[in-house]
């Protein structure tokens, strides 16, 4: 195992024991269906209840809500470990850093009682419809209409692209009570799959995460009581501008533990293939994009690490997460297009690691905010705009 005599020292003791235990539960139960996963188009719902049982579900939620009490230092490591393992397609970094986070810190009692401790143990899906056709990055141009009537709102809409879509229980949904006001008019509720109203659409074929499915959901005169209110209206882009930092940490992670696991592949590889009589390994060129790889991996482990210090101190990491996750998302790309380069031709056959790493990574600069729009955020704190 590559590293196996590296530790960290931003890991304590108890958070070696969680990689650990992370790391062991996700080759023993995870690693070995992921293929069947990918060619199923999902992930099967008893690996949820699985993941929850063993607290890797929602793991930074409190104790009283049926999560395991920890903090963004423990959900960084979970979703290190899950790509290391090499599982793209599990939905859990919606469900655990995003929609559970956004219920637990804005949602009422009565919403966090109901389905946080359902959600921590697996047993419930959750998703976030914010994305539509014209809006992408643009939250303010958000079309889908949130009108109240009498202790109701009545939804209509649509949201595209939405992961989780087809096997979610429960929808945190983003709609305008008034277009003129752009994103100060956007609220956000909480729903239940079976909403009058409500419908799932059609799944997207995607380029890469085949074992996560994203769909179109459509609100057709959806009726549901002001209860359903997460915050207060107009509340929405605030609320949600908060969690998404914790989304684009998670990312980040994830984006280091695909690319640790890559350049353990790359490793493998070149000691073991041989060419003109020795290993490839011995080739400069390809101990170049090795270390390259390292070095870029250390460093993206770096910012998302001193990124979840700084947010268990309740500092805000706005800036910070968007660093670790627009570095963290490029240097993935580079090191699964340097991971192909490696493999040769094999790298670009259907089934080897580097192939589905190399389409599976693309995605990852453009959800949760683009490398572009994280760009925007860096500039924009350093030039006081």
């Amino acid at each position: 195992m590559l590293y196996e005599n590296y530790e960290s020292p931003w890991l304590n003791d108890e958070l070696r024991i969680l990689r650990d235990a992370a790391r062991k539960f996700f080759e023993q139960e995870f690693k070995p269906h992921n293929e069947a996963w990918i060619a199923q188009g999902k992930v099967d719902r008893d690996a949820w209840k699985k993941a929850g049982a063993a607290g890797l579900l929602c793991a930074e939620m409190p104790v009283e809500y049926g999560g395991a009490g920890g903090d963004y230092r423990h959900e960084t490591v979970i979703m290190e470990e899950l790509l290391r393992a090499g599982v793209g397609g599990f939905g859990n970094q919606v469900h655990s850093t995003i929609v559970a986070p956004y219920l637990r810190h804005y949602g009422s009692e009565d919403q966090k009682q109901r389905w946080l401790p359902r959600m921590a143990r697996g047993e419930l899906v959750g998703a976030i419809a914010m994305t539509e056709p014209n809006t992408g990055s643009d939250l303010q141009a958000v079309r889908t209409t949130a009108v109240r009537d009498g202790n109701h709102y009545v939804l209509n809409g649509n949201k595209i692209w939405i992961t989780n879509a087809d096997i979610a229980h429960y929808f945190t949904v983003m709609a305008t009570v008034d277009r003129s006001l752009g994103t100060r008019g956007l609220t956000a509720f909480c729903l239940e799959r079976d909403a009058p109203g409500l419908r799932v659409g059609r799944r997207d074929h995607k380029m890469g995460l085949h074992g996560t499915q994203v769909a179109e959901v459509f609100f057709e005169d959806c009726r549901v009581p002001a209860s359903a209110l997460l915050g207060r209206e107009g509340e929405g882009f605030k609320l949600a501008m908060r969690v998404l930092d914790h989304g684009r940490l998670s990312v980040a992670a994830s984006a280091v533990g695909a690319a640790q696991r890559l350049l353990e592949a790359m490793v493998g590889h070149a000691t073991n293939r041989e060419q003109f009589g020795r290993p490839i390994a011995d080739n400069q060129a390809i101990q170049w994009m090795i270390a390259d790889s390292a070095t870029e991996i250390e460093a993206a482990r770096l910012l998302v690490r001193d990124a979840a210090e700084k947010k268990d101190r309740e500092e805000r990491i706005t800036v910070e997460c968007s660093m670790a996750k627009l570095y963290a998302t490029e240097m993935a790309s580079r090191v699964a297009d340097r991971a192909v380069q490696v493999f040769g031709g094999m790298g670009y056959i259907r089934g080897n690691i580097a192939e589905r790493y190399f389409r599976d990574l693309r995605v990852y600069r453009l959800y949760e905010g683009t490398s572009e729009i994280q760009r925007l955020v860096i500039a924009r704190r350093f030039l006081n705009r």
